[in-house]
C-alpha cells in the first residue's frame, strides 16, 4: 500500500463521511463537537480497514467496498456511542 498525498486526503474524506454516518446511526442527541465526530470517523475508517483486511472481507475493487464501509461505520457508531455516553455521565450534576 503506497502512502501518497491523495491516499491521505482520500482517507481523511472517507473518515469524515464515516464519522457523520456513525453519528447518524447512534440514536438520540450527542453533545459532542463536530471535530470529535471527525476524529472518531478518521480513526474508525483506519481501524475498520485494518479489521476488514484481517477478516478477509476487504477486497481490491475498482469501486466502493461496501462490506469494508459497513465495518467502518459500525466502529464509528460504537465509538460515538461510547464517547457520548462518557460525556453524558460526566455532565450529570447532583444536588
Amino acid at each position: 500500500m503506497d502512502l501518497t498525498v491523495w491516499g491521505i486526503i482520500t482517507a481523511l474524506v472517507v473518515g469524515l463521511i464515516v464519522g457523520a454516518l456513525g453519528r447518524l446511526v447512534v440514536p438520540g442527541r450527542q453533545n459532542m463537537p463536530i471535530w470529535l465526530h471527525m476524529l472518531i470517523g478518521v480513526g474508525a475508517a483506519l481501524l475498520g480497514t485494518v479489521l476488514a483486511r484481517a477478516m478477509g472481507i476487504a477486497t481490491e475493487t475498482s469501486g466502493i467496498d461496501w462490506m469494508e464501509l459497513l465495518v467502518q461505520v459500525v466502529l464509528a457508531a460504537i465509538a460515538v456511542a461510547l464517547v457520548a455516553g462518557v460525556g453524558r455521565r460526566r455532565s450529570v450534576s447532583r444536588y
